[in-house]
């Protein structure tokens, strides 16, 4: 009988494919498939029959816009493949998928070379030390590079890497790799990031291929170091080099103690399921999740609050397997009441996903006045699949929606055409601001003085400042029970929608609003009297906190020609920007700092003509600020 320890017991590692649009992620993705027996026929991107982008919408544009999930096995090595989305306006569905993985391949066109996003990614994966092996594809296209493209990866993304593959006839359909063993080349790379190889070639005698390879596997194993490979996802060349590797090289999660923990794990996507039901896609670090087995999610809520979700299992689907889920796998998974992406089961602390809310506010209404119920309702199914996508009604009868750029505006409207049949019109997106008390303020009405009001309720509040990140609070200071629960819960909820406008029209966040007093008359009052008082006492005892406007800020990054440094942090400083580093010298500076989101498309619009069109811009969004008063 195998224990938990037994070496040769199988294990499972989740690989996440990333790279900037039209790299050929997806390609790579039905091509491994396809050779491992997965698949019986190769999936084509430009054919729309691709097995991860099976979205109408992902199909025509050629491009992944949710997370995917796809087994094959290896030996005694089950990899369950996450194909990620490649455009920047997806950077949500990137990060979460991050939080799921062992290990990543990063792929680079041989002919477009090192682009942008490649290098933001590869930031990324290096600040997680995520074991990380690169895979050059396209090598049998016209204009594929080798030489000079390695030179490229080492001074635009790292220079800790080494090729483990050679090519011949690169730039033509007889293109041809074959395996390279370390050598000195690669020994010389290795000495940077360790020091057992450093004091070999130092001191001698020279690193045995043993010790070289010893070396390889640690540093990959630890994300220091990343060996490339050379391939065609179209032609299947240099395909088996990069599978051998990537088992070997990239260590599988460590095996489950002999006792048995609570379950623990983060539902990092949310796809449509064969009858058109969401399904959940769960990874699991701790524990095992059976099918009927009762579980309790926490949600944080779009305020900023946790909310739990329980309900038992009804679909368990392993990716690759059956029965139980384990300790480092995959399920489909459906639970009474349907789960979100970010739902967290058990300890959530450990693999807290770091990426920041999206800064693009936009309003739409449906074209046709009757669907507008039902395009809520839309908007509603498409925000379990992504939390990112806050939706709030306007008072003007529209939606409200946060994104994070003009891309997945126009992903959202073709969904919503083609899903629901529901045809919307989007207004210009504008960058959206936060409000935050400033101080505490109180204010009540009570029933006996009722002359200028005409509902029957008593109401006090008191709003102070909550703690950042907390979104909204509320709690009371009343006697439990001295309010019916739907007059209580009309209180409630009314404080919540009041506060999505504040003082200056920007929604509230962070503040804690408590019940100091509340009053009733049997059978007069109703629900709709504390509805309709509530927002009076909420603003007035608002307007004596005083609140606070903020922005949110992007963080950058910016390469610029040394001749061109002064020109470009002059108009960045303009645009008011604050600067954390400048590095590099001739002929390239790294510039760093934070700017405000407003004024993001600005300055990417003028670095090209202050730099002669060399600059390599990358930002993100990242905490928001104060608002300054103008100049």
């Amino acid at each position: 009988m195998q224990t938990p320890h037994d070496a040769r017991a199988p294990r499972t590692l989740n690989i996440g494919i990333l790279a900037h649009v039209d790299a050929g992620k997806t390609s790579l993705t039905e091509r491994l498939l396809f050779d491992h027996g997965a698949v019986d026929r190769l999936g084509s991107v430009d054919a729309g029959d691709t097995r991860t982008d099976d979205g109408a919408i992902e199909r025509r544009r050629g491009i992944t816009v949710r997370s995917a999930v796809a087994a094959f096995t290896v030996g005694d090595t089950q990899v369950n493949l996450i194909d990620t989305p490649g455009h920047s306006d997806f950077v949500a569905e990137v990060e979460r998928a991050l939080e799921v993985l062992d290990g990543a391949v990063l792929l680079l066109s041989a002919v477009e070379g090192v682009q942008a996003r490649t290098r933001v990614l590869m930031r990324t994966l290096r600040r997680l030390r995520l074991p990380t092996l690169v895979f050059v594809n396209k090598i049998d296209r016209a204009g594929a590079r080798t030489d000079g493209l390695l030179a490229d990866v080492r001074r635009l993304l790292t220079p800790h890497v080494a090729p483990l593959t050679d090519v011949t006839g690169a730039g033509t359909p007889h293109a041809r790799v074959t395996r390279r063993p370390p050598d000195e080349r690669t020994a010389e790379a290795l000495a940077d990031v360790d020091a057992g190889v450093l004091a070999a070639l130092v001191d001698g005698p020279a690193p045995t291929a043993d010790a070289l390879a010893a070396a390889l596997a640690a540093r990959t194993a630890d994300g220091s170091f990343h060996p490339l490979y050379h391939g065609s996802a179209l032609g299947g060349q240099g395909v088996a080099e990069l599978v051998a590797d990537l088992v070997r090289l990239v260590p599988a999660p460590p095996p489950p103690p002999h006792r048995r923990p609570a379950p623990r794990g983060t539902v990092f996507a949310v796809r449509p399921g064969p009858g058109g039901e969401p399904t959940a896609y769960l990874r699991l670090y701790d524990g095992e999740v059976r099918p009927r087995q009762r579980l309790t999610f926490l949600r944080r809520a779009a305020d900023g609050g946790t909310t739990e979700v329980t309900g038992r299992v009804t679909r368990l689907d392993v990716v690759g397997g059956a029965g139980a889920l384990t300790a480092g796998n995959i399920a489909a998974l459906g639970v009474p009441g349907g789960l979100r992406v970010g739902d967290r089961l058990g300890d959530p602390t450990d693999r807290a996903p770091q990426f920041a809310p999206p800064t693009l506010e936009t309003v739409v209404r449906a074209r046709r006045p009757r669907q507008a119920a039902a395009l809520r309702s839309a908007l509603l199914a498409l925000a379990d699949r992504d939390p990112m996508l806050h939706a709030r009604p306007e008072a003007s009868g529209g939606t409200a929606l946060l994104l994070y750029g003009e891309v997945q505006m126009e992903v959202l409207a073709a969904t919503l055409a083609e899903e629901f049949g529901i045809e919307a019109e989007f207004a210009p997106g504008r960058v959206r601001f936060l409000e935050r008390p400033t101080g505490t303020g109180e204010a009540a009405e009570e029933m006996p003085w009722l002359d200028h009001t005409r509902y029957w309720a008593t109401v006090g509040l008191r709003v102070e400042p909550g703690p950042l990140g907390s979104g909204g609070v509320f709690t009371h200071e009343t006697e439990l029970g001295a309010l019916p629960r739907a007059f209580h819960q009309a209180v409630e909820e009314t404080v919540h929608a009041t506060l999505r406008t504040g003082l200056s029209g920007a929604a509230v966040t962070d503040y804690r609003v408590t019940l100091t007093r509340s009053g009733y008359s049997s059978p007069v009052s109703t629900a709709a009297d504390f509805r309709g008082l509530t927002p009076i006492v909420l603003r007035r005892a608002l307007r004596r906190a005083g609140t606070r406007l903020y922005e949110p800020y992007h963080c950058f990054e910016a390469e610029v020609p040394a001749d061109a440094l002064a020109a470009v942090t002059a108009r960045l400083a303009a645009l008011g920007a604050d600067f954390t580093g400048t590095t590099g010298g001739d002929p390239v500076w790294l510039v760093t700092g934070e700017l405000p989101a407003r004024r993001v498309r600005e300055a990417e619009l003028r670095l090209p003509g202050l730099t002669r069109g060399e600059a390599v811009w990358s930002s993100r969004p990242s905490a928001d600020r104060p608002l300054k008063p103008p100049r």
